[in-house]
C-alpha cells in the first residue's frame, strides 16, 4: 500500500481528527484513511442513505411500509 505524508495541518485539525477518531474507537491514522476513503467513493454510494429514506417515505405516501421484521418473522416461521 501506499503512504501519504500531509505537512502543514492546523493544530486545530489534529485536535478536531483525533477527537472524531476517538469517538469512533479509532487511531487517528484509521480515522485519517476512514475520512479519505468515505470523501472519495464514488458518487453513486455516498448518499445511500438519503436515497433509502426517501424511497422509504415514497413506499409510506403509498401506503406500503417496509419493516424487514415482518419478512424476517415469515421467513424464520417457515424453517
Amino acid at each position: 500500500m501506499a503512504q501519504l505524508l500531509v505537512r502543514d495541518i492546523p493544530e486545530e485539525t489534529v485536535a478536531a481528527l483525533k477527537k472524531r477518531a476517538k469517538e469512533n474507537g479509532r487511531s487517528a491514522e484509521a480515522e485519517h484513511r476512514a475520512i479519505l476513503d468515505a470523501a472519495l467513493k464514488p458518487k453513486e454510494f455516498s448518499d445511500f442513505w438519503a436515497r433509502a429514506e426517501s424511497r422509504r417515505n415514497e413506499l409510506s405516501e403509498q401506503g406500503r411500509i417496509f419493516d424487514s421484521t415482518e419478512i424476517l418473522r415469515r421467513e424464520r416461521d417457515r424453517r
